[in-house]
């Protein structure tokens, strides 16, 4: 009897160092197998995305290029794209293309604030 309880254990024992090896070689290929690109990747917004950063500069200059006062509008403009990661295309309107982070911010005096 216990011979036979030595031999199952044995065999526990081996099927659990070769799980544990097993194991072992799968995390060294997963790590192997990351790389990353040259340009850095940021994580941003509560669900982990990863996500470019976007020249606001350049585009809030294109948006408020008509605006009738571009100065107060590209510093508004860069507020907006700095928080939502988005410039609507085109001098004025399609505020809608930025989702509801764009639409919803309000100034103090419960205004819009994006462009």
């Amino acid at each position: 009897m216990a011979i036979r309880q030595l031999l199952v254990l044995g065999m526990l024992l081996l099927l659990c160092l070769s799980k544990v090896s097993s194991d072992f070689k799968i995390e060294k290929e997963e790590d192997e197998e990351l790389s990353f690109p040259n340009e850095p990747l940021t994580v941003r917004d509560g669900n982990r995305r990863l996500m470019q950063d976007i020249d606001c500069g350049g585009l809030c200059k294109t948006r408020c290029s008509a605006h009738s006062r571009p100065n107060l509008c590209t510093r508004a403009c860069g507020t907006c794209c700095v928080r939502c990661k988005c410039v609507p295309p085109g001098t004025s309107g399609n505020r809608e293309h930025c989702g509801a982070c764009y639409t919803d911010m309000t100034t103090h005096g419960n205004k819009t604030k994006c462009p």
